[in-house]
């Protein structure tokens, strides 16, 4: 029993870090911070962006950030599930967006899906790989 109860107290210690360095991320594209993103994100980070683009860079990535590609007036991240495997917390939930001007889709409300993968790596835990996809609005 002790087992069990052990587990569920590290299970929720995990996913209460997991979800602070989730909405960390969510906090760093919305502020354009490419020094905290580099520190969340692993070397190897594959995004599925929601350009439709396969972005397999981490420069590539910070680099459209640092072009005001990504940029955004409003970003709300929105954690709904977590599911726990060996060295990794895939984490799903929806996003709003408002991109800013000069970006794709300037000044719309954006509503997104997402599943990022975090992965525990020399006891630290970064993204690893993220898939965001626009929802589109029912007709």
């Amino acid at each position: 029993m002790l087992n069990i109860w052990a587990e569920s107290i590290a299970r929720f210690s995990t996913e209460e870090e997991i979800k602070k360095l989730d909405l960390a991320h969510a906090r760093a594209i919305f502020q354009g911070d490419a020094i905290a993103l580099d520190s969340l994100m692993d070397d190897d980070v594959t995004v599925n962006h929601p350009t439709n683009r396969i972005v397999k860079e981490k420069k590539e990535l910070l680099d459209l950030i640092k072009q005001g590609i990504i940029r955004y007036t409003a970003f709300e991240r929105f954690p709904e599930t977590f599911l726990f495997f060996k060295d990794m917390v895939v984490v799903m939930g929806s996003e709003t967006v408002v991109p800013a001007k000069g970006a794709p889709n300037a000044g719309k409300i954006i509503q997104r899906r997402y599943t990022n993968f975090w992965m525990k790596n020399n006891n630290r835990w970064s993204l690893t790989v993220r898939h965001a996809n626009n929802v589109c609005p029912n007709m």
